[in-house]
């Protein structure tokens, strides 16, 4: 059985690509700065920080497989903090991809963005880009075998306390309205989060070995739309308000203005549908605001739709 090691496995995506890793059968470590709410039986849970170089490497010692998922990812939280951003994100690969090497890893799997292509993104974008570069000369100067994954917007169970649709619902929710900064003519690659595990796990073939992979959803969407389908799952009873201002560093209609090494789209065969995969991410956000207090209801229509 081959043993794998997800660092960042307690988060959004990770926590679901150790899940579909498991589902697989191989041996998965998660290494986190907290321990997973979502520890599947077999898991081993190791709480440490990848900038403590002697951590990183007891993880890596012995296993075939790193995932790293680790990073400081809310843009306005990096624009915010650039040396944080500059520590973590990039010095915290450098150990991970320096103990990949000694211990001779069979591959390296990062997790990049889509915003390498672009020139938004703040230092989160300059610190992803920094780390393919440092990833390629590993593989140049020590043969370490990686694949790069440019993840599109992901939303979907578990989604942190940033992810645009999950507030976008939440405050739906709470405040009978959305607003939202721009005119909603912005466009999205949304991909469920289960169908980025999916197209995760699938990149251990040895097809992807040494490639770069965009994962992204299967169409093209306004932003608008998006929140229209929320408007229209809670029965109109919302408003959408669109306010002038800055999309805190988010690109309006392509990342495209920054010209990396070229990435094969990969799109799992079977993957969610998006109004279904929203309509749950209602259910799944209300049942944790009921938990939090939450005395509204939802629809009645959205309640005979879930039945």
């Amino acid at each position: 059985m081959s043993k794998v090691v997800v660092f960042g496995g307690s988060g959004f995506l990770g926590s679901h690509v150790a899940d579909e890793l498991t589902g697989r059968g191989y041996e998965v470590i998660i290494f986190d700065m907290v321990e997973s709410s979502y520890l599947q039986k077999g898991q081993k849970m190791i709480v440490g920080n990848i900038l403590d170089r002697e951590q990183v490497k007891n993880a890596i010692n012995g296993v075939d497989f790193v995932y790293h998922f680790a990073a400081i990812a809310d843009i306005q939280e990096a624009k915010e903090n650039p040396v944080e951003t500059a520590s973590f994100n990039v010095m915290g690969t450098m150990y991970i991809l320096d103990a990949c090497r000694e211990f001779k890893v069979k591959r390296f799997i990062y997790s990049s963005t889509i915003y390498v292509y672009s020139d938004h993104g703040s230092f989160y974008r300059s610190s992803k880009q920094s780390c393919e570069l440092f990833i390629e000369n590993y593989n140049k100067e020590y043969h370490l075998d990686f694949t790069i994954l440019r993840y599109g917007s992901l939303y979907g169970p578990r989604a942190n306390n940033f992810n645009f649709i999950r507030n976008s619902i939440r405050q739906a929710l709470i405040e009978k309205k959305i607003e939202r900064k721009g005119d909603g003519n912005e466009v999205r690659d949304y991909i469920n989060a289960l169908d980025a595990a999916t197209a995760s796990a699938d990149v251990l073939d040895n097809l992807y070995k040494n490639k770069y992979v965009m994962i992204t959803g299967p169409q093209t969407i306004k932003v608008r739309e998006i929140l229209e389908m929320i408007k229209e799952m809670l029965d109109h009873k919302i408003s959408i308000d669109y306010q002038d201002g800055e999309l805190m560093g988010h690109y309006e209609i392509t990342p495209y203005s920054f010209k990396p090494k070229i990435a094969v789209k990969l799109v799992p065969r079977n993957y969610h549908d998006l109004g279904q995969g929203i309509l749950d991410c209602i259910y799944d956000i209300y049942s944790e605001l009921v938990k939090e207090g939450y005395k509204g209801n939802l629809p009645e229509n959205e309640v005979d739709i879930h039945d």
